[in-house]
């Protein structure tokens, strides 16, 4: 049966059942290590642990697929971001290492990814770049993802910011996080996570298309080219999303959920 779930606050209600006390991220976080342990802790749990155990992870509880991640093959030479609707708890940290594949991926997070007692020492080997809480760790932030562009990596961003899991919908975003790419100068890719039948025991089927690239309009100030970019991902994913034709949760407004 369907589960239903009561929200108040689109852009700012958040349905993760996860409690973490999240550590405060000033000047003294290292979002950059140069040492060669820290590059080798970096390659071994991302490509040695979690890359396989996620691929395992993904098959069997969502029998997983990805539809169009081609396009992305003409910007192997190139940083880009990439943004997606933020569904589920696991699966969202997993998906776009295997989407921007071959490619390293870093994600923008919450503070709580890298707070938590184990995971959250491995998280940071594993991409997560945690937003940051004060101006001199704001500036270090910038700079990981200045460093990663010219790398040529992926930075992957959830604009929703809160889980809703298994919402079919795409939630109101703000533009605030299009001022990279602009920034950058680099392309911008998205991915819609979508919720399908699976012909394998009927289980659910979790299917991620992906779309572009999209840039700005130069002719625009820096301000409304932030919003025409965030437009322009915003009305990809909510076509996409369309596909979506299996509810496990509704998610109603105007009551409150217990």
């Amino acid at each position: 049966m369907e589960k239903i779930i009561y929200y108040q606050d689109e852009l700012n209600d958040e349905f993760s059942k996860a409690k973490i006390q999240a550590k405060k991220i000033d000047k003294n976080y290292k979002y950059i290590h140069e040492s060669f342990f820290k590059k080798f802790t970096h390659f071994f749990w991302y490509r040695i642990v979690a890359f396989p155990l996620a691929k395992i992870y993904l098959f069997i509880k969502f029998n997983h697929k990805i539809v169009n991640r081609k396009i992305l093959k003409k910007f192997k030479n190139t940083g880009y971001f990439l943004y997606a609707n933020h569904t589920q708890p696991t699966a969202d940290a997993l998906i776009p290492s295997f989407v921007a594949f071959p490619k390293d991926t870093y994600v923008i997070v919450h503070p709580n990814n890298v707070s938590m007692p184990f995971l959250g020492k491995i998280t940071p080997s594993l991409g997560a770049l945690p937003l940051p809480d004060d101006f001199i760790a704001t500036k270090n932030f910038v700079k990981a993802i200045e460093r990663r562009i010219d790398e040529k990596k992926c930075i992957m961003i959830y604009p929703e910011a809160h889980i809703w899991p298994y919402y079919t919908g795409i939630r109101n975003f703000l533009d605030t996080s299009f001022r990279y790419p602009i920034k950058y100068n680099c392309p911008t890719f998205c991915f819609t996570n979508t919720y399908q039948k699976s012909k394998i025991l009927h289980r659910l089927k979790l299917i991620t298309y992906v779309d572009g690239p999209f840039f700005p309009n130069k002719d625009l100030s820096i301000e409304k080219q932030r919003i025409d970019l965030r437009n322009q991902v915003y009305e990809t994913m909510c076509s996409r999303s369309k596909l979506s034709y299996v509810n496990k949760i509704i998610y109603k407004k105007g009551e409150i959920d217990d």
